[in-house]
């Protein structure tokens, strides 16, 4: 076992699944000789070459289109959008293209990428280095959907996706990479896509949450305990598909559900969650289900203050967990 932290999980699994499998190659903006922004990737280029870590012109469509022509004629492509607000330009790729493949083929054609997104709040980063976008993809048929918030989920996820045939896009929060570290076994290892993951126990009421909004939930529930509420955590780390089983069981024992997001309230995954909830467990309810999301505005301001009352918090979550107990 090793501690090391979310970022360096993430630079651990690319690594290995280049050394695994010569297929895979990275490619995205100053990913090479500079290591990227954030340096996810420091190191790799010296260490696999430049035909591997490859730096690419400041155009995610290109990023992203060179990504699926790889990958329709048997490479394995890492592609890196360096922040998620720039992710728009190659949406027209990523779900005409790389969504549809195995369909408009009939299965004759497949489209291994995976599309590291670096995305979230919490670094003053503001409006077009903030932002948090998964919703857009959450709902596109054809598309893998995942968003880990520790260092084991990184590294086990990131590798489920490399080998997978099917399209990935790869959340990665930024606040999240170098203050979460979490021991993991030094032998290779996956994690299942598709299933959730208990991280606290609890008998009153059900927490949903993925991402940094996991962190934030454990905040909550720590306080909590001191008003001896039980709450239950679960991390949904793998968007689409999601864990309905997982989620259902937890909510049919607890009777309550707090869906927590980062991203603005309407049209989120949590409320494809919420309705998932009503239309199978609604005679175990005890109380409305209840989301803590961030704000209806456009995403993020940047002061600080503003920042602050946009995001989603532990405070904020530990009062709807308060309010719900009162059914």
């Amino acid at each position: 076992m090793k501690k090391i932290t979310y970022i360096e999980a993430i630079t651990e699994a690319m690594a290995e699944e280049m050394e695994r499998d010569p297929s895979v190659f990275l490619i995205g903006e100053d990913i090479g000789l500079y290591g990227g922004v954030f340096k996810a990737t420091k190191g790799l280029q010296q260490r696999f070459g430049v035909e591997r870590v490859i730096d690419s012109p400041i155009s995610e469509a290109y990023i992203a289109g060179g990504s699926i022509g790889a990958a329709l004629v048997g490479m394995r492509p890492i592609p890196e959008i360096q922040f998620a607000d720039f992710i728009t330009p190659a949406m027209d790729q990523i779900i005409q293209q790389a969504a549809k493949i195995r369909y408009r083929t009939g299965g004759q054609w497949t489209c291994p990428m995976t599309v590291r997104v670096c995305c979230g709040g919490e670094v003053g980063g503001g409006l077009y280095h903030s932002q948090i976008n998964e919703q857009w993809f959450f709902s596109q048929p054809g598309l893998i959907v995942l968003f880990p918030s520790t260092p084991y989920d990184a590294k086990g996820l990131l590798k489920s996706a490399v080998r997978g045939d099917d399209p990935v896009i790869y959340f990665e929060h930024k606040r999240l990479y170098r203050s979460v570290k979490e021991e993991i076994p030094d032998e290779d290892f996956t994690v299942p896509i598709g299933k959730g993951a208990i991280r606290k126990e609890g008998k009153d009421v059900t927490i949903v949450a993925y991402g940094l909004m996991c962190h934030k939930s454990l905040e909550a529930i720590q306080a909590l305990e001191k008003d001896g509420i039980s709450a239950e955590l679960i991390d949904m780390r793998s968007l689409r598909p999601w864990d309905h089983e997982m989620i259902l069981s937890s909510v049919k024992k607890t009777s309550r559900a707090i869906l927590v997001q980062e991203n603005s309230k309407t049209g989120g995954v949590m409320a494809e969650v919420s309705a998932t909830i009503m239309e199978e467990a609604f005679q175990y309810l005890d109380a409305p289900v209840t989301r803590v999301t961030g704000l209806d505005v456009p995403m993020l301001p940047f002061a600080p203050p503003m920042e602050h009352f946009f995001l989603p918090n532990a405070d904020k979550i530990a009062k709807a967990v308060k309010k719900l107990m009162e059914y």
